[in-house]
């Protein structure tokens, strides 16, 4: 992207927005499922919300290099694009130095030396890492007794028939909440208040502060106010912003002031997303799903994050036109819908095993997980598989 403009090729800026794209796929998936299996129990929830965090920074910076005295500019945007690789470069030269993941290299892989290595350099010299091993081998024990799944296996594997709803509900909730149509929608919102075309950048740049610092915020809460606290108070901050905001665009051409008011709805509203419904997710998901099914099921949730975000840019532009202001009344209601099945069937998983969750899930599935003990289950990676035992509901 950075020789596009020498180049005189925007064929160039397509092309590598493509690879661009990729990249992000894959680490969507791949970054949340690496550093929840290497975290300890104790920092599993801040470090899962460690990739949301990271994006919000990056964002943040890129709003601060594209200001127009910056490299928002004519001749610095080559630059501003170029940017990109500094980051991707710096991971290139530190990944080969990171372990791998524990859990995969125990589990999947059977290492038991490898992994006490790699949790002794993840946990520091002298740690004791053997706490941490044996709950490692009872996820083992009962991953054997549920096997390996793929993509399509999982829609039709029982004993995860509410994980695998939730993370749809959750990846879809998190999109179809209204966050990029309130992004979208803003400078129209800031224009209207009276803000000057050349200052909203400002206003944007003020935004993406109250983004980032509550993201902060949020990853630092998470292990004591736990998963479901912050999901329900970041939809219902953002559900009462979204009301609040139809009032006020719909009232602001007899009350002027009331444009303000629109502004405060916006920084609200990203305020309670940045809480709850951008970060948290992304711990949830990992959590819910053991080694064997959680490849396939972050595939699952990587696809529906995308598809929805791909839907909401396209759709909303054509329901603002139609109804205006009302249509972030549709955003209110499906923000109370996905915090009502949030209540209803997501569990707290805050100080709670890979194991214990599924055994949480594994009532609401119906299904009975038989006790697997070290013997039954055996040694080696090619024990037969026994499906969980399903009961009636």
């Amino acid at each position: 992207m950075g020789v596009s403009k020498v180049a005189q090729a925007f064929e160039l800026i397509i092309l590598s927005r493509m690879l661009v794209g990729v990249c992000a796929g894959i680490s969507y998936s791949a970054l949340p499922m690496y550093l929840g299996e290497l975290a300890p129990k104790n920092l599993r929830g801040t470090l899962g919300t460690m990739t949301e965090m990271f994006v919000i920074i990056g964002i943040f910076l890129a709003q601060i290099f594209s200001l127009q005295a910056i490299l928002g500019n004519a001749t610095g945007w080559p630059v501003l694009l170029a940017l990109t690789g500094a980051p991707a470069l710096l991971q290139l030269l530190s990944l080969p130095f990171f372990p791998e993941s524990p859990r995969y290299t125990l589990i999947q892989k059977g290492d038991e030396e490898a992994t006490r290595q790699a949790l002794g350099r993840l946990r520091g010299r002298g740690a004791d890492v053997e706490a941490e091993m044996e709950d490692m081998r009872a996820e083992e024990r009962e991953e054997r007794a549920a096997g390996r799944l793929s993509v399509l296996s999982l829609f039709t594997f029982r004993a995860l028939r509410w994980q695998l709803v939730s993370i749809v509900v959750l990846m879809a909730g998190q999109q179809l909440s209204g966050i990029n149509a309130i992004n979208y929608y803003a400078d129209t919102i800031y224009t209207s208040a009276g803000v000057e075309a050349a200052h909203t950048q400002y206003i944007t740049l003020g935004a993406g502060v109250v983004n980032m610092v509550m993201t902060i915020i949020s990853a630092g809460t998470v292990e004591r106010l736990g998963r479901r606290l912050l999901l329900l108070a970041g939809y219902g901050i953002c559900g009462s912003a979204c009301l609040v905001l139809t009032l006020a665009l719909v009232f602001q051409s007899t009350v002027p002031e009331l444009s303000y008011l629109s502004v405060v709805c916006i920084f609200a509203y990203i305020a309670g997303h940045s809480i709850g419904p951008s970060p948290v997710p992304s711990v949830v998901r990992m959590e819910i799903f053991l080694q064997s099914s959680r490849p396939a099921a972050l595939t699952v949730d990587g696809a529906v994050h995308w598809l929805t975000n791909f839907v909401v840019g396209l759709v909303f532009p054509s329901v603002q036109e139609t109804i205006g202001a009302y249509s972030f009344l549709v955003f209110a209601g499906l923000c109370l819908l996905t915090a009502v099945y949030i209540y209803v069937v997501i569990p707290e998983t805050k100080g709670r095993t890979f194991v214990e969750i599924n055994h949480i899930f594994a009532k609401r599935n119906g299904v009975e997980i038989p006790e697997i003990t070290e013997e039954a289950a055996g040694v080696g990676p090619h024990v037969p598989s026994v499906p969980a035992k399903e009961t009636s509901l």
